[in-house]
């Protein structure tokens, strides 16, 4: 009895996994020119949008748990990227703020990231009006799934 549910070819949640894998690869020599992680580029996008947030603030954007986020935001602090204050209204409430040095990195990280990765996705048949379908798409599954 064959279980065509169960073949390789046949699930979404691997085509998600490579290519996720293999993105994340290919920002890889553009952030080691920032001297960064692929998830602490998350972080630095999720502060250049908004700077001092909180570490759960930061967790529930990146869909992680604050204890897979604190150890990050520890090295950052360690790297001199990003500070952690206590918050006044609620001491318990860490603070994560961008540090000169971290705001610097978000113009070397324009300069480099979205013309490398154009580079990179060149020769991929997709328009931009399909990434941002596709882009719709995986936000309906995100949704979807975090509940």
């Amino acid at each position: 009895m064959s279980h065509a549910e169960l073949q390789l070819n046949n699930q979404i949640c691997f085509r998600l996994y490579a290519a996720t894998r293999l993105i994340t690869q290919a920002y890889t020599p553009m952030l080691n020119a920032l001297g960064i992680t692929y998830p602490q580029y998350l972080v630095l996008m999720v502060l250049w949008e908004q700077d001092g947030q909180t570490v759960n603030d930061i967790a529930h954007r990146l869909l992680l748990e604050t204890n897979t986020v604190t150890p990050l935001l520890q090295r950052m602090e360690k790297q001199g990227i990003v500070t952690r204050t206590r918050g006044e209204k609620d001491k318990r409430q860490q603070i994560v703020s961008l540090t000169d040095q971290g705001k610097k990195l978000e113009d070397i990280a324009y300069e480099l990231i979205p013309a490398g990765m154009g580079d990179r996705l060149s020769a991929c048949p997709l328009e931009l009006a399909d990434y941002k379908h596709l882009a719709g798409e995986l936000d309906a599954i995100i949704s979807t799934l975090k509940h």
